[in-house]
Parts: structure tokens; C-alpha cells; sequence
């Protein structure tokens, strides 16, 4: 029998030999391993197999498989797994394994590498000693997010909301636009335009009184505010950009129509009056952008009607500039609030309104109130009459509505301090009348058309240059579905009654027009600078997106040598440009030489 002592010796012997024997047993795996490892790379890369005959390479997919084995794709060891536990299994693993590869490279056919997965676990201890560290990796993953980042936003760039839209916007001398704001009070000689300069252009807050407006979004909009107001919308469009080279269109945010203001009373001789545009003109000549497209994918507002700047004589007893004329601009899209018909560079836009929303259901809200109006004045005409003009039918228009009964109400403007310089009578005598009669004044179009919209109020015209020529881009084709035309011919030669022309018409007919005019407020009004409207549509998107076509025809033609717009005279522009043909129509009569003679 065996002490107690010495029973603890022998199991402390007994732990020192399993020690002993598992160390040896480790060292041998070990260099084992170190021997099996270089000899399959000897063996792999060490001999030019292809130089044997009747040995077949490995594929190049496997090759590729081998070359693209990374550390990192190996999964780390579970922490549950005891490395001297399964030392005879894995030395037994590795010797069989070992045979079996050394007989096959004995024997002459095909070699075949050993699968990747049998390697992998293999080599798995090994190769997480050469791993590389956590830092680099991590430095790794950051480089290649940051390359991934500037692809994908390349992409976006090209192929994304922007593609086609990008404006760039051209840096003018200040003097052209920023230094006349400044300078406000020699804009207008007749009225101080410093006080509707205020709120980026909007003019002075309105307020609601008599609950005549929304309790928001109204101002008092001077109508030759727009350059002012259109460059201020433009500051916040969603796809400017500082690379010339990649915008689809370039603006000019020159105040034009300021400039030409500023000389068009008094004794200011044409040169005075031209200096502004012509020095604006060499300035965009001499730019890198001018020669891609040679100005013709330029584009800037004219604030005021056509005529103010086709001065086509060198009289100093002449009207107006001649910016339009200039060969820089006859290559440029100018927008105005009144069009040429008989020229091709110069497109109408929307006078502005009093009312510029920030939101869509600013827009929604408006539009539903004007729905619920009950109106009971059948027509009604806001303006004065025009003796100097032969031709003008405005006497004849108010004599007709004040010999109505109740039915027509008539708003006179006399003077400067007049009942049609307040919005508050203006839309309230539109949001009581069914129709509101639009003829025409010193030019063809008028402001009071869009304020008559945006009181829901259906417009009649009395020749289809107040509209239907005009604004192509932001009224239906259709002019029958939002307005009624009666011609100024049959007014003037009392061949017709405004009345009896008005009231026949079916009342379901009269309510789907109304609808179609409330339907066409958006197309109207310019939202306010300071926000951003969500899906609602308004003037300047309407204008842009009609500008970008436009320049994309153009480069398009450029590129395969052509030019529509060369394709018929200069005369006929607005046929082309309203109904895309030349063909003999039943307004040819409207716009004949003889009429341009007026304007």
C-alpha cells in the first residue's frame, strides 16, 4: 500500500510525462507542418508543369480561385475549439492527407489542385499570424467608401434628377443687376420702386383685408418686378452648378428691362440707352461658355414687353433699347411678359401676380376657395379707355357693360392713384364675376389676365396675341377649355353684344372652363424665394423646363448640321412656335405686316 505522499508523487510524475509528451507532440506537428507547406509550394510554383509531357495546367479559373484566396476571407477559429485535444486527429489528418498528394505527384496524370476548402482549414492556423492588422484594415474599408462615395455620385450627376437640367448661372460686372437695386429710386420716374424691392422682389406684405386673400403668401408684386423676383428663384433652383461645361443652359441675371427703365423718359439719346446692353453683350461674347453653343444656349429675363428693347432706328425720338436686336441676343432665348409673333428669340412668360405661395397647400387651399365663390356678376372689365389709340375697343367695351343691368360691373382706372392700383378691389371684383374682359391696351397682353386667373375669374379675349400666342409654355393649346375669344373687329363694328355672347353659353360648359382656370393657378404665380415648393409646379419652373427644351433642340440640330428656325421666315414665328407648322390658318389675319407696323 502506498502512503498518501507518495501517491501524490506519482500523479504529479504522471502530469509531468503528459505535459512532456503533449509539448514534443506539438513541436512535431509544427514542423510537420512547416515541411508540408513547402513542399506544396515547391511543388505549385517551384515546376514549370507545362513542360511535361502529357501534364495537363491547372484551368484558368482555378488559378484565378487560388490568386484570389485571402486571409481575410478566412472566418477566425471558434473560441470553443482546444488545439492539444485534437492533436492526434489532425496529425493523423495531416499524414494521411500528405500520402495521399505524394502519391499523386508520382503518377503521370492530370494534376489536380487540392480543394480550396480542405487547404483553407489547413493553412487557417497559419495564416491568421500574417493577418493584417485591424488599423490597416479599417484604413482600407475607409478608402474604398470615399471611392464608392465619389462614383456613385458621379452617377447621380449624370443619370439622375439633374441629368439635362443643370443652369448655370453667368457672373455678370454687379453694376448690371446688384448696384441697381441699390440705386432703386432712378428705376421709375413716375413711382418709387425702392418700396417693391422689398421681400426679394415680393413688394410689401399685403396682409388680408376684407378676408379678400389667404391669410398668408400676399403682396403688392409691381409688374416689372420679374427679373428681380426670376433671378431670386433662381438662386434656389435644385440643379445649379459652378461647371459651365456641364450645365445644359446658362442664365443671365441681367436686369434688363431696369436698365433700359432708367432712360425712356426724358431727353436720353440712344446711345445712353444702349450703352447697358451692348457692353452686357461683348462681356458674354468674350466668355469661355459664349462659344460652345455661341450663345444660344443662354437665356435671361426682359421684365418688361417686347417693344422696349426693338428699337429699329437710330432716332433719339425712338422708343425704347435695341437689346433684342443685337446679334448676341438674336442667338439668345429671352423671356418677357409680352412676346414678339413676328420674332423668334423672345418668349412670354406670366406677368407676376400678388400671390406667391410657400407651400403647396398654399396653393391647394387658394384653389379650393376660389371653387367655393358663388359669383353673380356675369362679366366685368377693369381698366381704362385708350382715345389716343384709333383701334383700341376699350371705349366700346365700357359702354356696352355700363348699359347692362346688374350684370357686368366696371372698375375705372383714372389715374395714378386709382381704384386698380389696390389689389384688394382688383381681386375682389374678379372673385365675384364669371367672365372678365381682357382687350387689349398700349401692347397686346395684360396683367389683369393672370389676376383674373388667379381669381378664377374665365378671361375674354378679344385677339389671340393677348394669350394664345404668348404664353405657350404655360396655357393650353386649347384655348376654348379656359377663355372665350370674340373678335375686336366684330366689338368695333358693334357687330356683337358682349352679353347676349356670354350669357348663351350652357352653364355645365361655364362651370368645366372655371375649373379649368382654377386648374391653371399654379401656372401662374411665382412662389415665394424664401421657400420651396414640393410637387406644385409654378411660373419659373414652367419657364425653365420650356427654356431647357428649347436649348436641347437646338444643340441637337447643331450636332447633325441643321437649323429649323432658318427653316421659315422670321415673320411666321408664331404660327411655328404655337402650332410647330406653317400652314395658312384662320388668325393669319391678326398678325399681317400691317398690324406689326403698330407695334
Amino acid at each position: 500500500m502506498l502512503n498518501r505522499k507518495e501517491i501524490i508523487r506519482s500523479r504529479t510524475f504522471v502530469k509531468k510525462m503528459d505535459n512532456s509528451l503533449t509539448t514534443r507532440s506539438r513541436n512535431k506537428f509544427w514542423f510537420v507542418f512547416f515541411f508540408l507547406f513547402v513542399s506544396w509550394y515547391l511543388l505549385l510554383y517551384g515546376i514549370d508543369w507545362s513542360s511535361l509531357h502529357g501534364i495537363v495546367t491547372t484551368s484558368r479559373y482555378e488559378v484565378n480561385s487560388i490568386e484570389s484566396f485571402r486571409p481575410t476571407s478566412i472566418p477566425p477559429p471558434s473560441p470553443h475549439v482546444d488545439v492539444s485535444s485534437n492533436f492526434n486527429s489532425t496529425s493523423a489528418t495531416n499524414e494521411t492527407r500528405y500520402k495521399e498528394e505524394e502519391s499523386l505527384s508520382n503518377e503521370n496524370d492530370n494534376v489536380v489542385v487540392p480543394d480550396l476548402e480542405e487547404l483553407q482549414k489547413e493553412l487557417e492556423p497559419f495564416l491568421r499570424k500574417i493577418e493584417p492588422p485591424k488599423e490597416e484594415k479599417k484604413v482600407e474599408k475607409k478608402v474604398e467608401k470615399k471611392v464608392e462615395k465619389k462614383v456613385e455620385k458621379k452617377d447621380d450627376n449624370k443619370g439622375g434628377k439633374c441629368a439635362g437640367r443643370y443652369i448655370y448661372v453667368a457672373e455678370i460686372p454687379s453694376k448690371f443687376n446688384e448696384i441697381m437695386l441699390k440705386e432703386c429710386k432712378l428705376l421709375n420716374k413716375w413711382e418709387d420702386m425702392c418700396q417693391y424691392l422689398v421681400n426679394m422682389g415680393l413688394g410689401p406684405y399685403l396682409g388680408n383685408p376684407q378676408r379678400i386673400f389667404s391669410n398668408k403668401g400676399w403682396y403688392t408684386t409691381n409688374q416689372f418686378s420679374l427679373e428681380v423676383l426670376f433671378h431670386n428663384r433662381m438662386k434656389q433652383y435644385d440643379c445649379l452648378t459652378n461647371d459651365s461645361s456641364e450645365a445644359s443652359a446658362v442664365f443671365v441675371p441681367y436686369y434688363s428691362g431696369f436698365d433700359v427703365a432708367r432712360y425712356l423718359w426724358d431727353d436720353f439719346n440712344t446711345s445712353m440707352r444702349d450703352a447697358g446692353a451692348i457692353e452686357v453683350a461683348k462681356f458674354l461674347r468674350e466668355k469661355p461658355e459664349w462659344e460652345t453653343m455661341w450663345g444660344r444656349d443662354h437665356f435671361m429675363i426682359a421684365g418688361r414687353i417686347t417693344w422696349d428693347f426693338r428699337r429699329g432706328i437710330e432716332e433719339d425720338a425712338a422708343w425704347g433699347n435695341k437689346l433684342m436686336l443685337l446679334p448676341e441676343a438674336k442667338n439668345m432665348t429671352i423671356l418677357t411678359i409680352e412676346s414678339s409673333p413676328w420674332n423668334r428669340n423672345d418668349f412670354a412668360i406670366p406677368y407676376p401676380t400678388y400671390f406667391h405661395p410657400s407651400s403647396d397647400s398654399d396653393v391647394v387651399q387658394w384653389q379650393n376657395r376660389m371653387r367655393r365663390l358663388r359669383r353673380k356678376v356675369l362679366f366685368s372689365f377693369a381698366g381704362a379707355p385708350r382715345p389716343q389709340l384709333e383701334d383700341s375697343i376699350r371705349s366700346e367695351i365700357m359702354e356696352q357693360c355700363s348699359a347692362t343691368r346688374r350684370k357686368c360691373k366696371l372698375l375705372e382706372c383714372k389715374d395714378l392713384h386709382n381704384k386698380c392700383n389696390n389689389p384688394v378691389h382688383v381681386m375682389r371684383l374678379f372673385q365675384s364675376s364669371i367672365f372678365c374682359l381682357q382687350p387689349s391696351g398700349d401692347s397686346f397682353t395684360r396683367r389683369s389676365t393672370f389676376d383674373s386667373i388667379l381669381a378664377g375669374c374665365i378671361p375674354v379675349f378679344f385677339t389671340p396675341g393677348s394669350a394664345y400666342v404668348q404664353y405657350i409654355w404655360h396655357f393650353p393649346k386649347d384655348y376654348t377649355k379656359y377663355s372665350v375669344l370674340i373678335l375686336e373687329d366684330d366689338v368695333r363694328k358693334k357687330k356683337v353684344s358682349i352679353e347676349n355672347v356670354l350669357s348663351k353659353i350652357p352653364k355645365s360648359q361655364v362651370a368645366a372652363m372655371r375649373e379649368e382656370v382654377i386648374k391653371l393657378i399654379p401656372n401662374v404665380v411665382y412662389a415665394d424665394p424664401r421657400s420651396r415648393l414640393e410637387t406644385v409646379k409654378d411660373a419659373f419652373d414652367l419657364a425653365v423646363k420650356g427654356v431647357l427644351g428649347r436649348v436641347d433642340v437646338i444643340r441637337k440640330e447643331m450636332r447633325q448640321g441643321k437649323n429649323s428656325s432658318m427653316v421659315f421666315d422670321e415673320e411666321y414665328s408664331w404660327k411655328y412656335h404655337t402650332f410647330g407648322t406653317l400652314e395658312k390658318h384662320e388668325w393669319d389675319n391678326f398678325f399681317l405686316r400691317t398690324n406689326k407696323e403698330k407695334y
